[in-house]
């Protein structure tokens, strides 16, 4: 297991979930990834951190019980200053739904979205620095957007966050590198028609797994989903599945 340290500006720095039901969420990654639970902070409710040798790894919340809103893994992508984030995500056509707020003592956040309707999150670490560690099963490993076409978003990740742009468009294949200093740190995906009308554009987690082929058979028996079987890619073998409520996520045995 590699330890993480500060985020670079513009990196994934931790990924978060809000569901319905706390406890049984939590019995769910605990058997899937080995994960275990601490509290965390409280301002937007019930909330725990998903530990990992007492590494941090992600973070769960609880929803209020009238707000019946999609369940999905949402990224938080590091910031030094949260609130001029926001307001040039703001000048470049996103929405700033929640925040910018205190985390406690934890660090500054906000949760926005990007001109297609994609949801993440920003994060400006203080005592929390994000996702503790890496490279081993049930840690996240790479983040990807799912959208109609890159081009439609590529320009607004970029000005926001200073990406450098590594496309690759042929025909059936529209796919954006997002790098930091030459490192990929996440990716573009247009997949056109196949977008799920009922999600429209939305981030996707990849968490790194022993075997993709026993975790999406673990994931049918705890109660979730596997929506695409087990397969290879350009990330190595990969399998993508759902929560018991419906959260999209992604396990790799990854290349990197």
């Amino acid at each position: 297991m590699t330890e993480a340290t500060r985020h670079t500006p513009g990196a994934p720095c931790w990924v978060s979930l809000m569901v319905h039901g706390l406890d049984a969420t939590q019995a769910f990654y605990g058997e899937l990834f080995g994960w275990e639970f601490s509290p965390g902070p409280q301002q937007l409710g019930p909330y725990v951190r998903a530990l990992l040798d007492g590494k941090e790894i992600a973070g769960i919340g609880q929803l209020p019980a009238d707000r019946r809103l999609p369940v999905a893994w949402t990224p938080y992508l590091a910031t030094d200053d949260v609130n001029s984030t926001a307001e040039l995500l703001r000048c470049c056509g996103g929405t700033v739904g929640v925040g910018p707020l205190d985390a406690e003592d934890a660090g500054r956040l906000a949760i926005v979205t990007d001109p297609a309707g994609a949801v993440f999150g920003l994060w400006q670490a203080a005592a929390h620095r994000g996702t503790a560690a890496h490279g081993t099963h049930g840690t996240p490993v790479w983040n990807e957007l799912l959208t109609t076409q890159t081009s439609s978003v590529a320009k607004f990740y970029q000005t926001v966050f200073g990406y450098e742009l590594e496309s690759v468009e042929t025909p059936g294949h529209d796919h954006v590198t997002l790098r930091l200093a030459g490192r990929p740190v996440a990716a573009l995906h247009g997949v056109g028609a196949a977008l799920p009308r009922d999600r429209g554009t939305y981030w996707t987690t990849f968490f790194e797994v022993e075997d993709p082929d026993a975790a999406a058979r673990q994931v049918a028996g705890l109660g979730g989903h596997v929506l695409k079987p087990p397969q290879e890619s350009p990330h190595g073998r990969i399998a993508t599945v759902a929560d018991p409520e419906g959260a999209v996520f992604t396990v790799v045995r990854s290349n990197r």
